[in-house]
């Protein structure tokens, strides 16, 4: 059983946490609008220095946080600055568990210096999928976790519902907080569609916000072969990176807020 951070709705009706990729960017190159995005979603998933993100943007994106009241992530991902965290790789156990780390504490220093502080961690890209079915990265994911834990205890882990991952942060006493996807198009055994694959993003506005509804107030979406997949999720990501993020983000918070979902951060 999966410690989860309260993925059924409560009484009051459904609610969601809204969160997103900021600080995808590197020296004078920059990907995601972190300012507009800020003001939409409650949490912010922010690069690490690993596949995207450098010191300074990464205490910019703290203070930007801090002052809108949106809670901070550390985006963990394999060191693929490259690949942009996206290329399967091979990497030690105790490595990885060491620079998952490392990722959280640089980011804690810039949100504590903010006058905020790292609230949970999501893996990026290869990372996160590899660590749906791959026991040996999600336990060191989750190591990695434990050796950055301070004073607060240890941080909540963000991951695909019915995750290896999940599985290993709840066994190992973490909050476990299933997450969807509004612009990733779903296999029918409630993986990702692999990002090479025709289709894998989902392209038109309309079909985000609704695949958004769905989850929030079904708890379910339509996979690429038309069945239905349950996807019990607390929180609900969009990608920085996709184009015209920012005005999707709105719009996606905007349907939720007219179909009655409390859009509020996790538990």
């Amino acid at each position: 059983m999966i410690t989860s951070a309260g993925s059924a709705p409560d009484a009051a009706g459904p609610v969601v946490d809204l969160n997103a990729d900021l600080g995808e960017g590197f020296g004078r190159w920059t990907l995601t609008d972190d300012e507009a995005l800020l003001s939409v979603v409650t949490s912010a998933n922010v690069a690490c220095g690993f596949h995207a993100g450098d010191p300074s943007i990464m205490r910019r994106v703290c203070e930007l946080a801090a002052e809108r009241g949106v809670r901070i992530g550390a985006q963990v991902s394999y060191r693929d600055l490259a690949g942009f965290g996206r290329r399967a790789m091979e990497v030690p156990s105790a490595e990885l568990a060491a620079e998952v780390a490392y990722q959280i504490g640089a980011l804690e220093v810039f949100a504590r210096a903010a006058g905020s502080r790292v609230s949970y961690v999501k893996p990026h890209g290869a990372l996160y999928n590899r660590t749906v079915h791959d026991a040996a990265q999600a336990a060191a994911v989750v190591e990695g976790v434990r050796l950055a834990t301070g004073p607060g205890g240890p941080l909540p882990v963000l991951g695909l519902p019915g995750s290896l991952l999940l599985a290993a942060a709840a066994e190992a006493g973490l909050v476990a907080v299933p997450e969807a996807f509004a612009d990733r198009a779903y296999a029918p055994g409630g993986t990702l569609v692999p990002r090479d694959r025709p289709g894998a993003v989902l392209a038109s506005a309309g079909a985000v916000v609704a695949q958004a509804l769905a989850v929030a107030t079904e708890g379910a979406v339509t996979a690429v072969d038309g069945s239905p997949v349950a996807v019990p999720a607390r929180s609900l990501c969009l990608h920085g990176d996709t184009p015209g993020a920012a005005a999707l983000a709105a719009r996606v918070r905007e349907a939720l807020g007219g179909a009655g979902v409390r859009v509020e951060p996790f538990a």
